[in-house]
């Protein structure tokens, strides 16, 4: 979605820029909008619903790649808080084996995937997380030894759950996908995640 938001301000900075006179906001916005839904089509599961952006996400297209102020920043935060759902049975923890597929694993939610087949995190594309993957993107932090470092007490284990739920509860604007709240991953999923970044069994922590 969020590549959606900046394509979006690149159309409106290209009409803005291409008018000789003032335009008003709203004429650039609906223009942009109109651009970005004729240039989508519906395939498979890729519905242009996709086009569509939440609080949240208007909120962060509006500060434009930067930090949004403060105020805003806390509101993201404390509405995307309210949106976490930790596991009834209170086990944050699943299997760190499971977790470390589920990392490297980058199919699902595009139009060409099966929606009945397995969805990933696709976390190495952003973070580094063991020393035996070589390949591995550097968008986020790198995440080795995170629970070595931290620790695996019952807070280290809501923050990180939550943190994969919805990061926006805790980096207003994050490039981290909302991953329990968009229903990209399962709880189990994220149960199992956790586990790969707080185990010292997992090679996160080795």
């Amino acid at each position: 979605m969020r590549r959606y938001a900046k394509l979006a301000l690149l159309v409106m900075s290209t009409i803005a820029g291409g008018c000789a006179t003032a335009v008003d906001d709203n004429e650039v916005a609906a223009k942009a909008a109109a651009a970005l839904k004729a240039s989508f089509k519906s395939a498979g599961q890729a519905g242009l619903d996709r086009l569509e952006q939440d609080e949240t996400q208007r909120a962060c297209s509006q500060a434009a790649g930067k930090a949004p102020p403060k105020d805003v920043a806390a509101k993201i935060e404390q509405a995307n808080l309210a949106t976490i759902r930790y596991p009834a049975d209170g086990k944050l923890l699943g299997d760190w084996k499971n977790g470390e597929r589920i990392a490297q694993e980058g199919r699902g939610k595009q139009f060409s995937d099966d929606p009945k087949g397995p969805v990933g995190a696709n976390c190495y594309a952003c973070h580094e997380l063991s020393k035996a993957e070589v390949s591995f993107g550097t968008i986020g932090p790198s995440l080795y030894q995170y629970g070595k470092v931290r620790g695996n007490s019952v807070d280290v284990q809501r923050y990180t759950f939550g943190k994969i739920y919805n990061s926006e509860a805790f980096a207003a604007c994050s490039n981290m996908p909302r991953f329990g709240h968009k229903g990209i991953l399962s709880e189990q999923q994220i149960k199992d995640v956790t586990a790969l970044l707080l185990d010292p069994a997992s090679p996160v922590n080795q």
